[in-house]
């Protein structure tokens, strides 16, 4: 068994979440979470802050940890049991920009309604809905504000 540990965040602008839609030549397609693979020497709040800039675009600051899901996968190596590590992020605008090289071809913010019905897989919908939620409490107790984040 090869064990991965990624990590990634669920941006929020004005209510609307970002999304990534990636296609690997027709054989995988989907939208998702922006998160990626922790390098040596990295935490993982350094870790889901470069993944977001770097697969959206997106200049973003961590609120605070949501949670870990995680999944099985097989490559030609073995079975792969990877743990993702999320953090609720706040960024200061819409602009987007999906990285070609990792296959994104297209990036936005949606209303959270649509993010979740948009996102592939099971697991990043729960933590979507646990991190809006988050969001949806400091919002209420005026948290969610440019001078607090």
């Amino acid at each position: 068994m090869i064990e991965a540990i990624s990590c990634g965040g669920v941006v929020i602008y004005r209510g609307k979440i970002l999304l990534l839609y990636k296609n690997i030549h027709h054989r995988y397609e989907g939208w998702v979470l922006p998160k990626g693979t922790v390098e040596e020497g990295e935490d993982h709040e350094t870790t889901a802050l470069r993944e977001v800039k770097e697969e959206s675009g997106a200049d973003a600051k961590i609120i605070k940890y949501i949670g870990k899901s995680s999944y099985n996968f097989v490559v030609p190596e073995g079975e792969v049991n990877k743990d993702v590590h999320w953090f609720l992020m706040r960024s200061n605008s819409y602009h987007s920009k999906p990285q070609r090289e990792e296959f994104f071809v297209d990036s936005g913010y949606y209303k959270y309604h649509e993010a979740y019905h948009l996102l592939k897989f099971p697991n990043e919908k729960d933590i979507l809905e646990k991190a809006y939620n988050e969001y949806l409490e400091l919002k209420k107790a005026k948290l969610w504000t440019n001078r607090n984040y």
